[in-house]
Order: structure tokens, then sequence, then C-alpha cells
């Protein structure tokens, strides 16, 4: 065996203890979680103002996150540093919030200025912490208290499983609440609007669908033929273009309840068909497209997409826009 052969063997061997060790140190965590949690969650659900979340070192960076979690996940939430709370960002605490802190040994001197103001002004606080008799935990309405478990730092030094452990118990509290408030895919677009402003940007061309699926007839082909085209497309609506290929009119289902009598399957397209249609450019914006359909007092869910002659292009339903995360 070559001396690179056996380091990336020894890399790869570090590497899935590492992962092996968490996992245990994850598998005794969730064993070990009881009503604590429960308390803990009710606090947070019950919050008349934020979750103040805080933490030094390693378990601050996780504390970062945990509030970025929660805040995205329907619950108000900003992190403050623990030192600069000592320094006049205290006053970013304030009445009715509940704080939750985090502190592998519960005895970081930075967070006694923050419980201190905690209990002054009579806050839930809630720790989360490996050592039950600490200080932090003392101090807590609710305690979650991370089992002994091995760090994966084969000095026993670096905050490893540890800090994976307060992570993905942070991601048990946001996922919990989120659960008893009933939190819906409605409710994560409207406070992730990024994705979905990214969507209302994209083309008409790149989400119509083209020649081959586009519903077209001439002006004077019989309704029951018509009727066959429109069942065949799909889209509830059939173009009607003139002998130049340029669309003139459009007969959807509202067209077809209008005109029905013994007499509509001998009419021709032509006839019924509402003239003048709205469509839309294969350039424009996909947020244009969905305020076309909106647009007036009656909503339409189909666009025939047209070039500056007046040629269709391609065709667009709301469906496409909702796929699209447009609508």
């Amino acid at each position: 065996m070559t001396a690179a052969v056996a380091s990336l063997d020894a890399d790869l061997d570090t590497a899935r203890d590492v992962l092996a060790t968490e996992a245990a140190g994850l598998r005794a965590l969730a064993a070990s979680l009881d009503e604590a949690f429960t308390r803990a969650v009710a606090l947070l659900a019950g919050a008349a103002g934020r979750v103040v979340v805080t933490g030094m070192g390693k378990s601050g960076h996780v504390a970062r996150k945990l509030a970025a979690t929660l805040a995205s996940t329907g619950t108000p939430a900003l992190f403050v540093h623990p030192a600069e709370a000592s320094h006049g960002d205290l006053g970013m605490i304030v009445p009715g919030d509940v704080v939750l802190a985090l502190s592998n040994s519960g005895e970081t001197a930075e967070l006694a200025d923050l419980i201190e103001h905690a209990r002054r002004f009579g806050l839930k606080l809630i720790a989360i912490t490996g050592r039950a008799g600490s200080t932090l935990a003392a101090a807590a309405d609710a305690v979650l208290l991370l089992p002994p478990a091995r760090e994966a730092c084969p000095l026993g030094l670096a905050p490893t499983t540890s800090t994976t452990m307060q992570l993905a118990l942070g991601d048990a509290l946001a996922v919990a609440l989120l659960t008893r408030r009933g939190f819906g895919r409605a409710d994560f677009r409207r406070i992730h609007p990024g994705g979905r402003l990214g969507a209302r940007l994209r083309r008409v061309r790149d989400l119509m669908h083209g020649d081959d699926a586009m519903p077209l007839a001439p002006p004077d082909l019989p309704m029951d033929a018509a009727l066959l085209r429109m069942t065949e497309r799909r889209f509830g609506c059939l173009g009607i273009v003139d002998a130049a290929g340029r669309l003139i009119g459009i007969v959807t289902d509202g067209d077809l309840r209008r005109a029905m009598g013994p007499d509509l399957l001998a009419r021709r397209v032509g006839e019924i068909m509402t003239h003048a249609p709205r469509t839309i450019a294969p350039e424009a914006l996909a947020a244009d497209a969905l305020r076309a359909m909106n647009q007036g007092a009656h909503p339409i869910t189909t666009l025939f997409v047209v070039d500056a002659g007046g040629i269709p292009r391609g065709i667009l339903h709301v469906h496409d826009l909702l796929r699209a995360g447009v609508a």
C-alpha cells in the first residue's frame, strides 16, 4: 500500500468516525427528550414578543442559525451577542420576549448580564446546556439538557458532537413550533419571497407551451370539430387564426355556454368567438402574464403568446404559473 493510499484510508476512517460519533450523540439526544421539551415549546409558542437567541463562541454560531430558522418558519426571533448585550444591546430585549440561551458548560461568563436582565424583567428563560447543575440551568424556566456524548474531536476539546446536538435540538424546536401553529406552505411562501420573486422574473417564453401544443383553428371550422380539438388540447379554449396565421379571436368554455342552443354544433367557430382576446408577448415577464390574466372584471386562465405580428407562438395556462411558483 502506498503512502498516498494509506493517507486516503486514514482520512476516510477519521471522517466516518466523526459521523458515527455525532450520530450516536443525536440518538442519545432523541432518547433523552422529555416533558422539558414540551414545556420549552409552550414557552416559545406563548411569547408575546420575540424569541431572543443567544450564545457565545461555537454556541453563538449555532444560536445565530437557530434564530434564522425560527424566523423563517413563523416564529419572530433575533440573535443577541451576549458580550454586546453588556454594552447596550440589552436594549434589544424587551418585556414579552423569551430568551433561549445556548451554553454547553452552562457557565459562560458573558451570559451573566443577559440572564440578570431577563430575571429583572420577568422574561422566560430556556436553556440548552450539557450540565444540569450549571448556573444557566439553575436560572432557567425550562432546561433542555444535552446528554453526555463524546466530542468527535480526538482531543476532546473542539465542540463537535455537542454543537451538532445543539443544532439538531434547535431544529426540533423550530419544527415543533411550526407544526403546533399549523404553519403551512402558503405561510412559508409569504416570508420567503426570494424564490417567488425569481419565478416572477422568468420570461413567458420559458414557461409557455409551444407550437405543437396550441389549439388553433380557422374561423370557418364547424363547432363539432372545434369541440374535438378543444378536448384534445386540454386548455379549455381554441385560438382562431386568419389565413395569414394571425390570432383574431378565441373560443372558451364561457363562449360555449353563452352560445348553447340546438344549432350550436352546426355553427362555425368564427360566429361565437370572442374577438381581440388578451395576449402576451414571449419576452414579457411571468409576473406580467399573471397580471394580464387577472386584470378587469373577468379573470382568465389562459393566454396566447403572440409575436409582434400577432402570430401565436405559444400558449400559457395559469397552472404553468402555479407550477413555476409565480402565482
